[in-house]
């Protein structure tokens, strides 16, 4: 069954084979890479050819027509692909992963679209996954996206001291999650307030 979230600035959806030269224009072609610089990296992005970005997507393409919960949605602003969410395991024993966001033109910071996109993902994985909890991982630089967890519901969990290293200066590690029950209490909060 096709996913498909609309909500009022973002559209989140399955990939397609049209979406992977989209996304690999923003993380290998465009003049506009910001997002490099913020989304881990203190992991280093390695060279890929446009065969070797495809192959990497394969596995997302294949779950667009099964039942199966997404793993990453595509994220749409105005029609077109403006970046994507995606969880990963931490432990599976412990039905533990982290969740994140990317939306790689730099033009779309600052509105409200990651926020929007940023909750209708954790609803969706609510929803559809039997998880007690769902987390991010950043760095302490990373103010924009601690600010965006926080106003989505997750607080600071953890903080590892000058365990990242980003252009040549020591960073914390920070950990921020939300429980089941506090994203059902924040459901029901909102639907008291819209009436």
């Amino acid at each position: 069954m096709a996913v498909f979230l609309a909500g009022t600035k973002v559209i989140l959806r399955d990939f397609t084979e049209d979406d992977i030269p989209k996304l690999y224009y923003h993380y290998y072609e465009s003049p506009d890479r910001e997002h490099l610089k913020w989304n881990g990296p203190y992991q280093i992005q390695k060279p890929a050819s446009y065969g070797q970005f495809l192959k990497e997507h394969k596995a997302v393409l294949e779950t667009a027509s099964t039942d199966e919960v997404r793993s990453q949605l595509i994220i749409e602003i105005d029609g077109e692909v403006k970046g994507k969410v995606g969880r990963y395991w931490v432990s599976e024993v412990t039905n533990w992963f982290e969740i994140g966001i990317v939306i790689c033109d730099s033009a779309y910071w600052s509105g409200g679209y990651g926020t929007e996109a940023f909750r209708m993902w954790m609803d969706y994985l609510f929803t559809h996954m039997d998880t007690v909890r769902l987390g991010i991982g950043t760095w302490s630089g990373n103010e924009r996206m601690m600010r965006l967890a926080a106003k989505c519901g997750m607080a600071e969990e953890a903080r590892v001291r000058k365990a990242r290293i980003v252009r040549g200066q020591y960073y914390d590690a920070i950990k921020m999650g939300i429980l089941r029950e506090e994203w059902e209490e924040r459901k029901r909060l909102e639907s008291i307030q819209r009436g």
